[in-house]
């Protein structure tokens, strides 16, 4: 009997609750669609969520040095900047595929049915990224994260209910219907109504619960739905119905392209492309050995760490690209992106494990506005301290012109210069640096940056501290033109 789809739901997201990673993908998710929402162009938010995974990292640095950016500058070192490049849209689109993808490969169950499932939703989107490579890429990446939304509630039935995929996947097979009729009639929700309800309880952008949605190609043309929601659904289930082709099993060569021509003529005029073109985009995909171009790329969506290797480069050279990049940018209006991309650029650079930026209120007291790095986003609001004198380091380095570095705090000299605030909240560190930002003479912003593990800790090379404060004295002409004191970072 047909339990209820309330019913089922409930189940679902009280099992997926139970995974202790699968909050961890909402949230991340959500961040990162806050982010792309956000009016003020929240960059810090995105750049922490692409910070936090190593392999997507690389994915967007590499996006934004390829060929087809390059002419925006090229060797682009820090995700704040491909972000400036690519755009804010086109990144979290990204993010969006990539961490949906990602999560799948990390709790993939041994079964094969359900990794054959995360293969086909993988291959839909190597075909959708296929029918899109010409076009910009935020429509690219939205289309893809439409077809992968597209099968997300198959996904999510197959991962996480056990029992009643298989329930369905045996009655599929002994009543000859497909696994969405099964869904149906057994647990009486279907796979685009899970989807759906993940779509809304991750709050993605409503164009991608538009595009996600099932559609019928022979259908008349709907003048009230969007034409580019129109094209999104086409892609989606065009990808859709061609990775379950080319995955389907004991079917011949010739049927298979047969299947693939009907698919390619009733999807042909909804995607402007012809019947022709579009069935020999999909054999192609389907006659390499090994479908060795879809793995690559597949390869790529798992955000693997090992796929692509930053170039190494000195410190020094990586701090000098930033303060390049910082020359690039105007300075009005720019002070969140400008300071994103130097504590990006620091963090990185010296390998640090955290950075935070404070800045000068008009109360005279300066307070954490932005922090990178592990476990710093919760203690940002203990972060606050008087301009007023006080015999310690963060004083003495507000009133210093240049940068001072710290090499071993827990010195008994140094640790009587630290302040209790500190202690209690970035106390951990083992060494740390303070750089100022001046203008007019006057210290608008102090950047900390630390190491918490002793294996980690570097000395600043001379060269080094030098580039750091190049990169300070750059920040100061965006704090000229900016009300600063009301800018928010985070």
């Amino acid at each position: 009997m047909a339990r209820t789809k309330a019913e089922l739901l409930d189940k679902l997201w009280s099992r997926m609750s139970e995974r202790g990673d699968f909050p961890m993908l909402s949230q991340a998710l959500r961040s990162t669609v806050s982010a792309m929402s956000d009016d003020d162009l929240d960059f810090t938010s995105l750049v922490q969520v692409v910070l936090s995974d190593v392999g997507l990292t690389q994915k967007v640095l590499r996006l934004a040095n390829s060929a087809m950016y390059i002419a925006f500058g090229g060797n682009i070192t820090t995700v704040t900047r491909a972000l400036m490049v690519l755009g804010m849209d086109a990144v979290g689109h990204l993010v969006v595929g990539l961490k949906l993808v990602d999560h799948f490969h990390q709790s993939a169950p041994r079964r094969i049915d359900a990794k054959l499932e995360l293969n086909r939703t993988l291959l839909s989107g190597a075909v959708a990224r296929q029918l899109t490579e010409h076009k910009d890429l935020r429509s690219a990446e939205e289309a893809v994260v439409c077809t992968l939304m597209r099968q997300i509630g198959k996904l999510l039935v197959a991962f996480y209910l056990e029992h009643e995929w298989d329930q369905l996947r045996r009655k599929a097979a002994s009543e000859n219907i497909p696994d969405s009729a099964a869904c149906a009639a057994l647990l009486g929700v279907t796979f685009d109504e899970i989807g759906l309800e993940a779509a809304d309880r991750w709050r993605l952008p409503e164009t991608i619960r538009e595009g996600m949605r099932a559609t019928d190609p022979n259908a008349p043309i709907d003048e009230t739905v969007p034409k580019h929601v129109r094209w999104l659904r086409a892609i989606s289930n065009y990808s859709t119905e061609v990775a379950d082709a080319l995955t389907a099993q004991n079917m011949a060569a010739d049927g298979r392209e047969s299947v693939l021509l009907d698919i390619a003529n009733r999807y042909s005029g909804p995607l402007n492309t012809g019947a022709d073109t579009l069935t020999s985009m999909s054999l192609a995909l389907a006659n390499e050995e090994a479908s060795d171009g879809v793995m690559r790329e597949i390869s790529e969506l798992q955000a693997n760490a090992d796929a692509m290797e930053r170039a190494k480069v000195s410190a020094e050279a990586r701090i000098g690209a930033s303060v390049a990049d910082l020359r690039s940018l105007p300075s009005k209006n720019a002070l969140a992106p400008a300071l994103a991309l130097a504590s990006e650029s620091i963090l990185g650079s010296l390998h640090l494990s955290r950075t935070v930026v404070f800045m000068r209120q008009a109360n005279n007291e300066f307070h954490a506005r932005l922090g990178l790095g592990a476990g710093v986003e919760p203690i940002l609001p203990q972060l606050r301290f008087s301009a007023e004198f006080r015999p310690d380091v963060f004083h003495l380095a507000i009133s210093n012109p240049v940068g001072i570095f710290i090499e071993n705090a827990h010195d008994a000299r140094i640790d009587a210069r630290l302040p209790r605030w500190y202690k209690e909240t970035l106390g951990e560190a083992q060494a740390f640096v303070l750089l100022p930002v001046k203008s007019n003479d006057t210290t608008v912003a102090l950047i900390y940056g630390d190491w918490t593990s002793p294996q980690h800790v570097r000395k600043i090379s001379p060269p080094e501290m030098s580039a750091l404060n190049e990169l300070t004295k750059e920040l100061s002409r965006f704090f000229l033109s900016a009300n600063w004191k009301e800018v928010e970072l985070i």
